[in-house]
C-alpha cells in the first residue's frame, strides 16, 4: 500500500479526493491537513510515502510545504495540486523538491496514476504547463530590484523597505522605480503581480 497524505485548505475538496483514491486498491490516505503547518506535522506523525498538497494554504503554501518536507523528510514525494498553476509555479515547486505539479481539473484517475509514478522515483509535471515553463523569459530584475519588490508586494512603505535592506529610501525607490520599468508595468502592484505570475517572486 502507498501511504498517502492530502493538504488542502477547502474541506470539500479535501474530502472528495480522499473518496477518490480511497477506491483505489493500493493506495491508503493515512491523514489529512487543511493547512501548510499542520501538513508538515501530520507528514512526521503519520510518515506518508506521497504527501499531496494543495499550491494555496494558510499558514504555508504547497511550495513551502513541498520546501520543509524535502528538508525534514526527504523519502516522502511530494504532489502539487493546483486550481490555476502558473508556470513560475511550476519552477518554484520543482526547485522547492516537488517531484510531481496536478491541475485540479485533471481527469479523476490521473492524481492516482501520479501518485504511484512519484512513489516509485519518477517525476510528473502537467504538460501544458511544462510547456510554457520552457518558454519562460529569464529575470531581467537584479537581485536588489527582486529583494525590494518582494518587500513591495505587501504594501510597505519606502522608509520601511529601506530600514530592511538596509538602504536609503532614494535608492530603495530607485529600485522600485527600475523594477516596474523593466517588467513594463504601470505601477508597483502590477509589477509584483508580473513578477510573481512568472515565478520571480
Amino acid at each position: 500500500m502507498i501511504r498517502v497524505l492530502l493538504a488542502d485548505d477547502e474541506d470539500l475538496i479535501r474530502v472528495a479526493v480522499a473518496a477518490l483514491l480511497g477506491l483505489e486498491p493500493d493506495l491508503d490516505v493515512v491523514a489529512q491537513a487543511a493547512d501548510g503547518p499542520s501538513a508538515v506535522t501530520a507528514t512526521l506523525a503519520h510518515r506518508p510515502d506521497v504527501a499531496v498538497v494543495d499550491l494555496e494554504m494558510p499558514g504555508l503554501d504547497g511550495i513551502g510545504v513541498a520546501g520543509e518536507l524535502t528538508r525534514v523528510r526527504p523519502e516522502c514525494a511530494v504532489v502539487v495540486l493546483t486550481g490555476h498553476g502558473r508556470p513560475g509555479h511550476l519552477r518554484q515547486a520543482l526547485t522547492a523538491g516537488a517531484r510531481g505539479f496536478v491541475p485540479k481539473g485533471s481527469p479523476g484517475g490521473a492524481l492516482a496514476d501520479v501518485i504511484r509514478r512519484v512513489h516509485a522515483g519518477g517525476r510528473y509535471v502537467d504538460p501544458s504547463l511544462a510547456a510554457d515553463a520552457l518558454t519562460l523569459p529569464a529575470c531581467p530584475l537584479t537581485p536588489r530590484e527582486l529583494e525590494t519588490l518582494r518587500l513591495a508586494e505587501f504594501g510597505a512603505p519606502v522608509a520601511v523597505i529601506a530600514r530592511r535592506v538596509h538602504l536609503s529610501t532614494g535608492t530603495v525607490r530607485n529600485h522600485l522605480s527600475a523594477a516596474v520599468q523593466k517588467l513594463g508595468a504601470a505601477d508597483r502592484a502590477e509589477a509584483v503581480r508580473t513578477a510573481q505570475d512568472n515565478g520571480w517572486l
